[in-house]
């Protein structure tokens, strides 16, 4: 078989011709370059509302208190000589034993969401299942100082008898109908929580 532009002998399965490049007859056309592809648009960040702030703290909850149990809980209670049997020995009881049980738990949670929301995840276990994360007003990782400053303007008013039932009411209400979704905690330390949005694959946005 010879090329029918410039006369050189080549293959019967050669798609060109290996002296001139010439495509030979019976080639399929290689398909045109796209030069302006589709492009599949970037993840949506939003401001992460109640309900989906609730959805991760019960999460974080769980696994906090298997490890405050674990870690915390168990240990200092047999060192102290408190039953575990029985649910409710903490409320029952009160001395010094159960005082530092209580301030031990307490700076658990500190170190579980401080430490957390303040490292290069920028969230809590709960909140990284759903995409949540937790930054300042420029949208950047809070520190330390920051992440515990909320905590406590939280979950530690939250502890005081009365108090903490009025404020964490307030506390929720304004994660609910604020327009940055911004929680007390949120306001007093300067911090915004945010969702990231992932967009559908367009096998998805088809069978839509």
């Amino acid at each position: 078989m010879n090329c029918p532009k410039c006369g050189a002998e080549v293959s019967e399965d050669a798609s060109k011709c290996p002296a001139c490049l010439e495509p030979l007859k019976g080639t399929p056309p290689s398909e045109p370059v796209d030069p302006f592809p589709a492009r599949r648009p970037g993840p949506r960040v939003v401001y992460a509302g109640f309900w989906w702030r609730a959805l991760a703290f019960a999460v974080d909850l769980v696994i906090f208190c298997v490890l405050a149990g674990i870690v915390v809980l168990a240990p200092m209670a047999k060192h102290a000589g408190i039953p575990l049997d029985d649910p409710w020995v903490m409320t029952k009881m009160w001395n010094r034993q159960i005082l530092a049980i209580n301030l031990a738990i307490i700076m658990a949670m500190w170190l579980f969401w401080a430490v957390m929301e303040s490292s290069p995840w920028q969230a809590t276990p709960g909140k990284r299942i759903l995409r949540i994360c937790v930054t300042d007003l420029a949208g950047k990782r809070i520190s330390l100082a920051r992440a515990s400053a909320r905590f406590f303007a939280g979950r530690g008013i939250s502890f005081i008898p009365f108090v903490g039932s009025i404020y964490y009411l307030t506390d929720c209400i304004m994660a609910g109908v604020t327009q940055r979704k911004q929680a007390v905690h949120d306001v007093i330390a300067g911090c915004l929580v945010l969702r990231v949005i992932r967009p559908q694959a367009p096998e998805q946005e088809r069978a839509r």
